[in-house]
């Protein structure tokens, strides 16, 4: 019965040894991580601030549609509501169809607007996010990290990050070096 004792005793310390080594040798060999801010990256990006602009100047064109149509739906509105007393059930029907409909085309002209601005930023931005997507992966790639984090990124769930593990500056310095 000693005997056996003695031999789980045996086997257990064994064992923990040998998951001690094996947990240096994991540790070793774990991953390395490493963190950007996109956000800091694509303002230092060449060309960005240029797409940027634009984008942001082709924006206010479609605000100022939408601004000018609902700004004739309003005083469409506020004449119907002025004028409503005086009209008959028809004309009074009539009117409000007629405001149905232009508030409809409204929403519909916002639509178009908003889809045309998500294409358009696309068209500017897509080729700069390639550009900068390509250089923190060749970063990724040599300094052997399995992952990069974007902090910038909404709902990351980084709190706090040792600084050393930031590479958005070396990404940058190799955006600028290649442009």
């Amino acid at each position: 019965m000693k005997l056996v004792v003695v031999g789980v005793w045996v086997g257990l310390a064994v064992g923990s040894l040998a998951g001690t080594g094996s947990l240096a040798a994991q540790q070793a060999a774990s991953p390395r991580v490493a963190y950007v801010n996109t956000q800091a990256i694509l303002k230092q990006t060449p060309g960005y601030v240029k797409a940027e602009s634009t984008f942001t100047k082709e924006l206010a064109t479609y605000r100022v549609e939408v601004q000018k149509l609902q700004a004739s739906l309003d005083s469409a509105a506020s004449d119907f509501d002025q004028q409503s007393v005086m009209l008959s059930p028809t004309q009074r029907a009539a009117r409000r169809k007629d405001l149905q409909a232009q508030q409809q085309k409204l929403e519909q002209r916002t639509q178009e607007l908003q889809q045309k601005a998500a294409t358009r930023e696309r068209e500017l931005l897509d080729p700069i996010q390639s550009k900068v997507n390509s250089v923190i992966e060749g970063v990724r790639a040599a300094g052997n990290y399995a992952m990069i984090f974007d902090v910038s990124a909404p709902n990351n769930g980084i709190v706090t990050a040792d600084k050393t593990l930031d590479l958005t500056q070396r990404v940058i310095q190799q955006l600028k070096a290649g442009s």
